[in-house]
């Protein structure tokens, strides 16, 4: 065998090796943590100026803090990169980002590319309408016949039947509001949308009767922008499912790292005080979740 070609088998047998260097080893080689976020989820992360702020954010800033302590590395460098809601799972299966800050729903077919920390959050499914919306619709999604008489499963479904229904495009909602359409055997439209502002939009625009995202993005947005007073948050929550941060799959010592600091943080108190300052605080519910996601 040639030189050249001992040097190349060489190489080609460093691979798997390569290919299984935990995310840890990868930082400390490189000396930089990447974090990823979604820069339109406020108030979970969120851009300001050229640094992200936000809950989530937070939340990563003290798994940095960790990850400097833990490799000894005070100078390492924390640098944060945006991604899409299309690419996120993505960046952190290809490596591009070694944590996804913004919490995320688990699914089975996410989990065959990334892993999941502990819950850092429980979001909330709902939706929101026009003020002037028809009372048959508000009934429903409020969780009451759509007219007075005989509740029959007809008449429960008459304030959904013949209205569009804007969801972004490729989330968990819309597969769950596909769902529950298709399980009702309601005749209604669904349309797509790219993000949350643009389901506002819809719905300010008479382009879709109700939109359905999560509740803490729409009651933000909703705060945000005063032109959007024609249209309000329905009460109820339909769906709950407790959402993480994404983690690479299979690198349980930096999942054990993410998750001490995270149940760290339920224990002491730190949560209930980023819950304050971006969440609007906690109840008595929500503190009961606390002790249920942290790990002893």
């Amino acid at each position: 065998m040639t030189p050249r070609l001992n040097r190349l088998a060489c190489l080609l047998a460093l691979l798997p090796v390569l290919a299984q260097a935990s995310t840890l080893e990868h930082i400390r080689a490189h000396n930089t943590l990447t974090l990823g976020y979604l820069a339109d989820f406020a108030p979970f992360s969120t851009e300001d100026g050229d640094q992200p702020r936000g809950y989530a954010i937070e939340l990563c800033q003290k798994v940095a803090e960790q990850v400097k302590t833990t490799l000894t590395l005070p100078a390492l460098q924390v640098r944060y990169q945006a991604v899409t809601l299309a690419d996120e799972i993505e960046a952190v299966r290809a490596g591009h980002v070694d944590l996804l800050c913004t919490p995320t729903v688990q699914s089975l077919e996410r989990r065959k590319a990334v892993s999941f920390s502990i819950p850092v959050y429980t979001a909330g499914v709902t939706a929101v309408v026009r003020k002037d919306a028809p009372a048959p619709l508000l009934n429903v999604l409020n969780g009451k016949p759509a007219n007075d008489g005989p509740t029959w499963r007809a008449t429960v479904n008459r304030g959904l039947t013949n209205q569009t229904f804007a969801v972004v495009a490729g989330g968990v909602t819309e597969q769950w509001v596909r769902q529950q359409l298709q399980t009702l055997g309601v005749i209604a439209r669904v349309i797509t949308v790219p993000d949350n502002e643009a389901g506002l939009g819809a719905i300010a625009q008479g382009k879709a009767d109700a939109f359905f995202s999560e509740r803490m993005l729409l009651k933000n947005l909703l705060a945000r922008h005063a032109e959007l007073d024609s249209l309000m948050l329905v009460e109820r929550i339909y769906e709950s499912a407790p959402v993480s941060m994404v983690l690479p799959r299979g690198d349980e010592d930096f999942r054990l790292l993410v998750d001490t600091v995270i149940s760290q943080a339920y224990r002491s108190g730190e949560i209930e005080q980023a819950y304050g300052s971006y969440l609007g605080g906690t109840t008595k519910a929500i503190k009961r979740t606390f002790k249920v996601y942290a790990l002893p």
